[in-house]
C-alpha cells in the first residue's frame, strides 16, 4: 500500500466512524425527546387531575436527565476517549433491558407510560447496535 492508498483508507474509515457517531447522536436525541414527552405528559396529567405517581415522575426525570450524560459521553467519544466509548456502549445496552424489565412489573405504571418508555428504550438499542458495529469497533479497538 502506498501513502495515497493509506490516506484514502484512513479517510474512508474516519468517514464511517463520523457517520456512525452522527447516527448515535440522532438516537440519543430521540431518546431525550421521548423522555421530554413522557415528562410533559405526566405534568399535563397531574395538572388535569389524572392519577400520577412518584415513580412516574422520578423515573421520567432520571431517564430524561440521562440523555445529557449520554450526550456528554458522546462528546468525549468524538474526542477519542475509549473509556467514554465503553461507558456509552455499556449504558446503551443495560438501560433498555432495565427499562423494559421494570415496565413489565404488573401495576407499576400505566400502559401508555410503559409504551413511551419502551419507545425511548428502542432509541438506546440503536446506540447499542451502532457501538458494536464495525466502524466504531475499529475506531476503539481497546474497548472491550
Amino acid at each position: 500500500m502506498n501513502a495515497t492508498t493509506t490516506t484514502a483508507a484512513t479517510t474512508d474509515a474516519d468517514r464511517r466512524t463520523e457517520e456512525a457517531l452522527d447516527t448515535v447522536r440522532t438516537c440519543l436525541t430521540l431518546f431525550g425527546a421521548v423522555g421530554a414527552i413522557v415528562l410533559a405528559t405526566v405534568a399535563v396529567m397531574a395538572a388535569t387531575g389524572h392519577p400520577t405517581s412518584a415513580f412516574m415522575w422520578v423515573r421520567g426525570a432520571v431517564l430524561f436527565l440521562a440523555t445529557f450524560l449520554l450526550h456528554r459521553y458522546l462528546g468525549r467519544v468524538r474526542a477519542g476517549d475509549a473509556g467514554a466509548f465503553d461507558r456509552l456502549r455499556t449504558l446503551s445496552t443495560v438501560a433498555p433491558v432495565a427499562v423494559v424489565g421494570v415496565d413489565l412489573v404488573p401495576g407499576l405504571c400505566p400502559a401508555w407510560y410503559a409504551v413511551l418508555q419502551g419507545l425511548s428504550a428502542l432509541a438506546l438499542v440503536g446506540v447499542a447496535v451502532l457501538t458494536r458495529g464495525a466502524a466504531l469497533r475499529a475506531a476503539f479497538p481497546a474497548a472491550r
